[in-house]
């Protein structure tokens, strides 16, 4: 009994010292953040295309079997450069027929000038009838007709024999592939698409209601989605009279002022409009929350959680203006703000860059 005692006595005091310790504190909790930075702003930004001002579609003049095709999208061409070729069987054909039509022409007209420069002598000397030196006559006339009709024909056919191969007149990339090997074309249909490299453009769709703000716009500054730092000017150069039916937009060409080499058809490019001196902070769009009082963010400052009301001016697609209520250069709390308080510990962690994110 005294053994089993001390040993209830030495759990209770065991259980007491445990109970009697303080909790551990809370592990802070980790947070992404963003670097407020400044930005210009901009009466809107438009997502575009890098196309070429300059795009046609090739094809045939005839048609046939496409038995090579010889290029591939992508390809720097030159001018002159076969691209594609038909079956040149009938066409080869064609060519004969028709050299053989000439030589008929030919031989015809030989014979009817023979028989008008006889009958010619008949009739001065009253062998023949005025009429039948007549028929002769005619005769030769007709014939000196086919032969200029035969010789047209045969180059006719001649550069339809040409036509079975495809070139472009200009040095070119080509940016589709319209039709392959084996495929039976007709006249006129587009087998390649080409775009001349020398004049770049973005092509971009502007809403109705922002036409006046194009038109009116003295800086248009183009950005590469690839390259971010890389900044282009642009002016407007063609604006469509009519909006498209699906979507409602109007269509516009932004002609870039000498853009660099890095600049190459398909990019992704953004249009800013009206890029003046006056600069904003750009943050995240996932930054801001409202709690019923204003758009807030929160911010970490010496390891804890504040709050800042802040004065939105723009909501872009790459993130939101904001012109007042934060400094340039604090560390913006980017996701899940709404759900912590002022004061509270967090651990700062660095959110991947948009540009590494691709």
């Amino acid at each position: 009994m005294p053994r089993l005692l001390t040993l209830l006595l030495g759990a209770s005091a065991l259980l007491a010292g445990c109970q009697a310790g303080d909790p551990p504190p809370p592990a802070a909790r980790t947070v992404l953040v963003q670097e407020a930075s400044s930005a210009p702003l901009s009466s809107g930004i438009y997502t575009g295309e890098i196309r070429a001002r300059h795009e046609v579609d090739l094809a045939f003049r005839v048609g046939g079997k496409i038995t090579a095709r010889l290029v591939d999208a992508g390809a720097e061409i030159k001018a002159g450069q076969a691209l594609a070729r038909l079956d040149p069987t009938d066409l080869q054909l064609a060519a004969a027929a028709s050299r053989a039509q000439l030589a008929a022409a030919e031989s015809e007209l030989t014979t009817t000038r023979a028989d008008r420069e006889r009958y010619t002598g008949l009739l001065a000397k009253k062998f023949v009838s005025q009429g039948a030196f007549d028929a002769k006559d005619n005769a030769f006339n007709s014939a000196q007709a086919r032969l200029e009709q035969a010789r047209a024909q045969n180059q006719i056919s001649g550069n339809q024999a040409a036509y079975g191969t495809l070139s472009s007149e200009f040095p070119a990339i080509v940016t589709a592939v319209l039709a392959d090997a084996g495929q039976v074309v007709s006249p006129g249909q587009a087998v390649l698409r080409i775009a001349r490299p020398e004049e770049k453009e973005v092509a971009i769709a502007i809403p109705e209601n922002r036409l006046a703000e194009l038109k009116a716009a003295k800086n248009l500054v183009v950005n590469l989605w690839a390259d971010q730092k890389t900044t282009l000017r642009g002016e407007l150069r063609e604006l469509s009279p009519a909006a498209d039916p699906a979507t409602r937009t109007y269509a516009a060409r932004i002609r870039l002022l000498n853009p660099p080499p890095e600049v190459r058809l398909g990019m992704t490019a953004r249009v800013a409009l009206d890029n003046s001196a006056d600069t904003s902070l750009l943050i995240p769009l996932s930054a801001v929350f409202d709690l019923g009082q204003g758009p807030l963010v929160r911010v970490v400052k010496n390891g804890k959680v504040a709050s800042r009301s802040v004065r939105v001016a723009q909501f872009r697609e790459d993130g939101v203006a904001i012109t007042g209520g934060l400094q340039a250069g604090e560390l913006v709390i980017v996701s899940g703000a709404g759900k912590l308080v002022d004061g509270q510990e967090v651990q700062p962690k660095p959110a991947t860059p948009p540009a590494r994110q691709r």
